[in-house]
């Protein structure tokens, strides 16, 4: 099991590099950067690459709807041959409020995108000759534009041709593609005990379709890291983070995190942590947070539990313990967790 983290949206890129430059020396294989609407994520893989020398660096995630499927290959690729092969490109759907609020384009056939955007970054890091006739049509048909278009192949020698693909998916439909075509699966709010009950119909379905050559499905998720026998109640620093995808991630009957919550058994509970954020209680939000949630999604406790907690995620399929590691000495926390990674 390899170990990375998640970069947050908010703060300042160049510290950041320092901290995982630090991290990497402890023993962190990973690092994920996300995108919402602040800072996008290529400058600050492109940054980051340029700071470390082994650290995994992931797209975590790049929404399918904000560049054309060539921009992203190009974009996979330029880090790729910047970092020394290090990159892994996340794809994600992101949302509507974001897709159509931040970017303004539809929010449409999301799984359909996804699929053709991962097929057409294969073939054009394999130097293809691009056309596609589906949802993005390649080259342009002429009575759609000038009718100067020609299919084209990239310009540039990708360094290599099979840059890891991660798709961030939640709804069975969308985690059955991403177990057939995907190199690896980023799900949020990852609860290892009730994993197999939610998704395992759709991994089975997927994998069964799976191509051999793309070897086994990986699985990266854990949760806030904190080892000692005072720091339970660090769990409860989740719960507004937690409330903010349960109840502000998107509208009523249409929050992907909701609806997750909901099939792992809370039904009730996310249903009032919504009515209260969207009522603009967000306080009272945070602690209608189930408990049981908290703890399970996180990694927070003493030695004893934390290992035990994670031979959990280990049991659930996980290959990539994705942690945000808190306290004073996060980099002796990280050279810890490494060891009993093996």
């Amino acid at each position: 099991m390899r170990l990375s983290m998640p970069m947050q949206y908010a703060g300042d890129p160049t510290q950041t590099a320092d901290q995982i430059a630090e991290l990497e020396r402890a023993g962190l294989d990973a690092v994920w950067i996300a995108e919402a609407y602040g800072f996008d994520g290529p400058t600050i893989m492109g940054y980051l690459a340029a700071r470390t020398e082994r650290v995994q660096i992931g797209a975590g995630i790049l929404p399918i709807y904000s560049r054309t499927p060539a921009l992203i290959a190009q974009t996979a690729a330029g880090l790729d041959a910047v970092s020394g092969g290090r990159a892994m490109l996340g794809l994600g759907a992101s949302g509507p409020q974001v897709i159509e609020g931040w970017h303004g384009v539809p929010y449409d056939r999301p799984l359909a995108r996804t699929r053709e955007v991962i097929d057409i970054c294969r073939r054009a890091w394999r130097r293809e000759t691009l056309t596609n006739d589906g949802i993005y049509q390649l080259p342009l048909p002429a009575d759609q534009g000038l009718g100067l278009g020609k299919p084209l192949k990239m310009l540039t020698h990708p360094l290599r041709a099979d840059i890891p693909i991660w798709v961030a998916s939640l709804g069975a439909k969308n985690v059955r593609m991403t177990a057939e075509v995907a190199d690896g699966w980023l799900p949020a709010m990852f609860l290892p005990e009730k994993a197999a009950e939610v998704w395992g119909d759709a991994l089975a379905a997927g994998r069964a379709a799976r191509a051999p050559e793309l070897g086994p499905l990986e699985i990266a998720a854990g949760g806030m890291l904190a080892v000692g026998e005072d720091v339970t109640e660090l769990r409860e620093f989740s719960r507004p983070l937690l409330a903010l995808y349960l109840g502000g991630m998107g509208a009523r009957g249409r929050n992907f995190y909701h609806d997750l919550a909901c099939r792992y058994g809370y039904q009730a509970e996310a249903d009032e942590v919504q009515d209260l954020y969207l009522n603009g209680q967000k306080d009272a939000a945070a602690k209608a947070v189930p408990a049981e949630l908290v703890e399970l999604t996180n990694l927070v406790g003493p030695e004893g539990y934390v290992r035990e907690r994670i031979e959990a995620f280990r049991e659930a399929g996980v290959t990539m313990l994705n942690v945000v590691p808190v306290g004073e000495d996060q980099a002796r926390l990280v050279s810890q967790v490494r060891e009993w990674l093996g």
